[in-house]
């Protein structure tokens, strides 16, 4: 796109970075690089794609840093991987059929949606505790749920992993959170082949997105792996605002700013 000057595409970098660090270690990266794609004038559509082509880097460098350390053991995630796919490609083929505009009002809630969740929802473990669900239906309809939603949106999706993993397989915190970056890269990278072969992948801006997101995510999952999320949540949560409120006030069409400039007259 001629509108992706060469400061639009540094200041993408920073919100790959910044995303890519965020999502190895709370999830939630996708509310970073998806408002910030769509500021530079991408088309939803677009944003989407090209947010999973950037994503899946970081994704799979923070699944490899997890597994070397030995948090997880992806030959235990096959199912896992195939509930997962199964629902991104369903999702995926739902997000390309849209129309732009109902998509473009159907975001700013999904991201509002999502920061109410980092803000109150519930504290997750330190420990294991005794799973709630075995793991066979616990794949079956969480990865095709989760899958489904990250082909479909996606942000938000590696801490509702987490969450459900530490609610539901009683896991610990950085265990669900190792064992999220499995799934979060079989659904970004599903879901970018499609985009993909559909043409809507936006190549500049992805690859500037890549770089930042291996190199937060390094930095992101080596972070988990030694403090923890507390500094993460009210960062994401603030940020997150930021950008939905931009979004909402740059866009006269949407619902929510018709909204509010009617209580205002």
């Amino acid at each position: 796109m001629e509108s992706l000057t060469y400061d639009i595409l540094a200041l993408l970098f920073v919100a790959g970075l910044i995303g890519g660090f965020v999502d190895s270690i709370a999830g939630g990266g996708g509310l970073i690089s998806v408002p910030a794609l769509l500021a530079a004038g991408i088309p939803p559509v677009a944003a989407l794609a090209t947010n999973k082509a950037q994503a899946m880097f970081g994704s799979f460098t923070a699944m490899r840093s997890y597994a070397k350390k030995g948090h997880v053991n992806l030959g235990d995630m096959k199912l896992a991987i195939a509930f997962t796919a199964v629902g991104a490609i369903f999702g995926t083929f739902l997000a390309q059929r849209m129309p732009p505009d109902l998509l473009m009002q159907v975001i700013p809630f999904l991201l509002i949606a999502a920061a109410l969740y980092f803000s109150f929802g519930p504290k997750i473990g330190h420990v294991d505790r005794h799973h709630k669900m075995e793991k066979t239906p616990f794949y079956a309809i969480f990865g095709l749920f989760l899958g489904f939603y990250d082909g479909f949106f996606g942000p938000g999706t590696g801490s509702f992993w987490t969450l459900a993993f530490v609610a539901v397989l009683g896991f610990n915190m950085l265990k669900a959170t190792a064992h999220t970056k499995v799934v979060n890269f079989t659904s970004n990278f599903t879901s970018f082949l499609f985009f993909a072969f559909s043409g809507h992948v936006l190549w500049v801006p992805a690859a500037a997105m890549a770089l930042g997101q291996l190199i937060g995510a390094r930095l992101g999952a080596n972070l988990a792996m030694k403090h923890g999320t507390n500094l993460i949540r009210p960062l994401l949560v603030t940020v997150s605002l930021i950008i939905t409120t931009k979004l909402i006030y740059d866009d006269p069409s949407n619902i929510v700013h018709a909204f509010i400039l009617d209580l205002i007259q």
